[in-house]
């Protein structure tokens, strides 16, 4: 740049101001009126909007979690099995899946899932956390604890 006068030179903030004012206008690109074009007010709703979009992702998982959970609890009721129960027989069946694969198996694969509820069923019988006399569809699983109780 060439300055005519020193007080041009003084009013000069150089090339850092150009940088950070169009890094604020590129991020309101996409707003309407004096909040897209003027810098004051662009400033403003930037922030604003860059704390929803913080918040937007958190609030995102939480859908998305409550969706899996959900999905997992009715696939449970569907094949006449309490969730908690159902939980409590895979994790001492050693089968850890977490909320995701189960919810995915619930939706895609639900022979997978149904197997997955007898399993848990059995196990539930065998230790004793559900109370159920007829155990004919039940008597083609066999668990570690079945094994051991028809000794």
């Amino acid at each position: 740049m060439v300055f005519t006068t020193a007080v041009n030179f003084v009013r000069s903030r150089g090339p850092d101001e150009f940088w950070r004012k169009r890094r604020i206008f590129r991020l309101a690109a996409a707003f309407y009126g004096r909040k897209r074009n003027c810098y004051s007010i662009a400033v403003r709703y930037v922030h604003r909007a860059l704390v929803y979009a913080t918040k937007g992702r958190k609030l995102r998982k939480m859908d998305i979690t409550s969706l899996r959970q959900t999905r997992v609890q009715a696939a449970c009721e569907q094949h006449n099995i309490n969730y908690e129960t159902f939980r409590e027989g895979l994790t001492r069946s050693d089968i850890m899946l977490n909320r995701k694969t189960l919810a995915d198996l619930a939706c895609w694969e639900p022979y997978t899932f149904k197997a997955l509820t007898d399993i848990a069923l059995r196990r539930g019988v065998d230790d004793g956390l559900i109370n159920i006399t007829k155990t004919e569809s039940l008597d083609r699983i066999i668990t570690r604890g079945s094994l051991q109780s028809n000794k």
